[in-house]
């Protein structure tokens, strides 16, 4: 029933994108929901037609994004090949070095008339308003052609791509029996009932069209959440999902997170909290509390970060690191996590430029592509928030260099049983400059053996004796300076809240995913 059902609806859905696509780039107000609407509420029902539409349109405002991604990539590739053409071969033009010899310069030419013309392809997609979308996946349409080398058979293909398109989604509504009238889940006996599509009404076995399945469900991931809602009857989004490997069904909840005000780094530094900094490598994780004032508290932690496997693999080893960053969090009493905000974008897309060449340069730019930034942000900020964290992103500016300078060797002194990375001083000048502290360290500040040390901190404020009639106070190292690169301004910091529904990908942001089998093993 399940696979009738999801094929008949992902029919009518894939032709509704098609429609959509076909509207191209308009104000909402003209993109014809409304009546698209009203047509597939004949072969389905008004939930459903709801459903459908929405993912259309998220669908179609997703692939326009990354259009535009693709087009400032391709641009930022352009403008640093160019550059470099214009400077003489060996030599260099003001800061901007030539290529190597003739060769090479022969080379970039060719790619950049390549990337001209990609260029070229994807500013006439955007002016159309019409970008390519594979329902199902390009990468799974494409292995239809290479069985081999992805390890499939024609029969394991096809079962994956049809289960791919199948569209088996009801939204949430407030008021309706248990969060949902469309894909309703009983939460006293765990007994799922689907509303059938007008055409398959004739297979219902309930009546007013709905059809109880044989299985039941039992939600053991944020079950006190879920069961806080659907007994009040607020809106609770349904997914039902098949993987043929498996031979499995799954259903999926989610639901918008509840709006929040969390303090800001000005507050959390006003109220004495604890901060956590953390700085993200290719193979781990380094993380350092600090107190209020900015001061590294306790030992340097080293999380590893192994990212290999399949793309779910490396998802779970990801959240399993944030996890242990949380719980480091909690142990301390920390307000929240000061993460870089950084991303890589111009070093991925003009890397073979200004990241070297030959096998040491691709190593390099394979490590720096291979560091999950962008994911870890997300994940971090959405698991944050349902702890009650907050999450600043900060300046990535110079926090490797100056954390290595001013703060490894005392954080070495401190800590002689444990091994004290460049990465643990980067992790503490984020802390710093996300609780709006300099980076850099005063110096004499604290000497090692406090107490059996005479020395007094240089940077200080001491009494400095001055001719008769001078009026001024004593001045210190560090008094307040405006601007310069060392001191934090306000636009340095960034304190990420997750949209409470940020459906950029098809999905709330904060999506909780309760899954079980119709079997009750848990995913």
């Amino acid at each position: 029933m399940l696979e009738l059902v999801g094929r008949h609806l992902g029919r009518h859905q894939r032709a509704d994108l098609a429609r959509r696509v076909e509207i191209g780039k308009v104000p909402v107000k003209d993109n014809q929901r409304a009546e698209r609407k009203r047509e597939l509420t004949k072969v389905s029902s008004s939930r459903m037609a709801g459903a459908m539409t929405r993912a259309s349109e998220d669908q179609y405002q997703l692939s326009l994004r990354c259009l535009y991604d693709e087009a400032s990539s391709l641009r930022r590739a352009i403008r640093t090949i160019t550059k470099r053409l214009a400077a003489p071969c060996g030599g260099h033009k003001g800061k901007v070095h030539g290529y190597r010899d003739q060769d090479e310069r022969f080379g970039k030419q060719r790619r950049l008339q390549v990337l001209t013309a990609r260029l070229a392809i994807i500013e006439q997609k955007i002016a159309a308003g019409r970008p390519s979308i594979v329902v199902g996946g390009r990468r799974m349409a494409k292995a239809r052609h290479n069985l081999k080398d992805a390890q499939l058979t024609e029969q394991q293909w096809r079962e994956r791509w049809d289960a791919a398109r199948l569209f088996l989604t009801a939204d949430g509504e407030s008021g309706a029996p248990f969060g949902n009238y469309t894909i309703c889940v009983d939460p006293n006996d765990g007994s799922v009932t689907i509303v059938l599509p007008e055409p398959l009404r004739y297979l219902a076995n309930m009546p007013r069209g709905r059809h109880k399945l044989a299985c039941t469900v039992t939600f053991t991931h944020r079950r006190q959440e879920w069961l806080d809602r659907v007994t009040t009857n607020r809106a609770v989004r349904y997914d039902i999902t098949y993987l043929p490997q498996n031979g499995r069904w799954y259903l999926d909840a989610s639901w918008s997170g509840d709006k929040a005000v969390l303090p800001s780094p000005e507050e959390i530094r006003a109220f004495g909290e604890r901060l956590v900094g953390v700085d993200l490598n290719a193979d781990h994780v380094a993380a350092y509390v600090l107190d209020p004032h900015g001061n590294p508290v306790g030992e340097p932690v080293t999380i590893p970060l192994d990212l290999t496997g399949p793309a779910s693999q490396r998802d779970g080893q990801l959240r399993e690191a944030i996890s242990r960053l949380l719980d480091l969090a909690r142990e301390h009493q920390c307000a929240g996590i000061a993460v870089e905000n950084l991303g890589f974008t111009d070093a991925r897309s003009t890397g073979r430029e200004t990241m070297g060449r030959g096998r040491r340069g691709k190593s390099f730019r394979r490590t720096v592509a291979g560091i999950p930034t962008a994911r870890f942000r997300e994940r971090l900020r959405g698991m944050a928030f349902h702890a009650g964290m907050v999450v600043i992103a900060v300046d990535p500016a110079y926090t490797s260099i100056w954390g290595e300078r001013y703060w490894k060797a005392p954080l070495q002194q401190q800590n002689s049983k444990t091994t004290v990375t460049r990465h643990h001083g980067a992790a503490v000048a984020i802390g710093r400059r996300g609780l709006g502290y300099r980076v850099r360290r005063r110096p004499g500040v604290t000497p090692a053996h406090q107490r059996m040390s005479a020395g007094r901190a240089t940077g200080q404020a001491v009494f400095v004796p001055r001719p008769r009639g001078t009026a001024s106070p004593p001045r210190t190292a560090s008094a307040p300076e405006r601007g310069g690169k060392t001191r934090l301004c306000r636009g340095d910091q960034l304190a990420l809240f997750p949209d409470p529904e940020d459906r950029s990908w098809g999905q709330p942001a904060n999506r909780v995913c309760i899954v079980s089998a119709s079997t009750g093993q848990q995913r």
